[in-house]
């Protein structure tokens, strides 16, 4: 329907940070990342918000309230609002040192501040802050028990913190992230956080390598040399996934991926994002963001007010191209047209 307003439509500005730098492309600047998201338009629709990596050298987590609040109308003077907030937690690995942990709970604290400020100044009324383990899937092999135990106990205090800012953290599903690097292992680390305010942020390009088993092969779903083409066994692949992880998700990025992993600069290889329109791509992306955006009986979860779009580690001549945002858009408006939902 084309009269949907919900969910809402957003982009997220970390794609000029992650994966470029002095080891590959240089970072697009924010404001370029906010002018060209805003300048997207697809018959008459706009895009309208952002989801944040409050990252360096885009935005300092330890900005003053005053410099957070003057980011939030730089925002709101291109009419959009802001959404999800992604920690910048890799300074405190998990699986790292007792200080490493009190540094990763200390930096999703800054985080959440982060987050209450936007709210209170008007400019953000939906969204999570985003956490991964900052640990390797190899660091997680040493002792996996070891290991689950480690980050329900961190989880379990970042949560505690979050809670006091009103908060909810969702741990992103992707491969190169200890405990997080298969579905299976995935639910578990979600199961024993043991929170109300933990949950799942699926990302389609991520959870597709779910189903091939890249880090942890006796998790794998699809056989080796999978025939792409077979259609029935890819989509009873993702609703194996989505069935075990769509009861957690709470943040949701819509991808393309063609079925191989990537990395660039300082990232770690995993799924490859591809463009909306890629003929490689293995997703057809409308579709298959329903069987998270809705049910086992085809019902709409509603289960998180705005979708965005995560293209992370495309080059900079394609990220500097409008329409590359305008196709994507496009894509994003043919999946609220199919699952969304109208409100006043």
């Amino acid at each position: 329907m084309k009269d949907h307003n919900y969910p809402k439509l957003h982009n997220a500005t970390w794609p000029g940070i992650v994966g470029k730098g002095p080891d590959s492309e240089p970072v697009i600047p924010f404001d370029k990342m906010l002018e060209m998201t805003a300048a997207a338009e697809v018959g008459g629709v706009k895009f309208d918000g952002v989801d944040l990596g409050l990252l360096d050298p885009h935005i300092n987590v330890d900005s003053s309230d005053d410099e957070i609040k003057k980011l939030a109308d730089k925002i709101a003077g291109y009419n959009l609002k802001v959404g999800s907030l992604v920690a910048p937690i890799w300074g405190g690995p998990v699986l790292g040192s007792n200080e490493d942990r009190k540094t990763f709970v200390e930096l999703v604290r800054k985080a959440c501040r982060y987050g209450k400020v936007l709210r209170d100044h008007g400019v953000r009324s939906y969204g999570i802050i985003r956490i991964d383990t900052a640990s390797s899937p190899e660091a997680w092999t040493k002792d996996p028990a070891g290991s689950n135990k480690l980050i329900a106990q961190t989880f379990r205090e970042a949560c505690d913190v979050a809670a006091d800012f009103d908060e909810k953290l969702a741990a992103e599903g992707e491969i190169c992230w200890g405990g997080m690097h298969s579905w299976k292992t995935m639910v578990d680390t979600l199961e024993s956080v043991d929170r109300p305010n933990i949950g799942f942020q699926a990302d389609m390009s991520h959870t597709l390598l779910y189903l091939l088993g890249y880090n942890r092969p006796e998790d794998r779903i699809l056989p080796k040399d999978f025939d792409w083409s077979d259609k029935a066994a890819l989509e009873d692949g993702l609703k194996t996934v989505t069935k075990a992880l769509r009861p957690w998700t709470i943040d949701f990025h819509v991808a393309q991926n063609d079925g191989t992993v990537h990395g660039t600069g300082s990232h770690d290889k995993t799924g490859r994002h591809c463009l909306a329109t890629d003929p490689n791509g293995k997703l057809d992306i409308a579709k298959h963001a329903g069987y998270w955006l809705r049910d086992e009986n085809g019902n709409l979860t509603k289960a998180f007010k705005h979708i965005c779009w995560d293209g992370c580690m495309f080059d900079n001549d394609v990220m500097m191209k409008q329409q590359t945002w305008n196709d994507i858009l496009a894509t994003m408006i043919k999946v609220r047209e199919a699952h969304g939902w109208k409100e006043a």
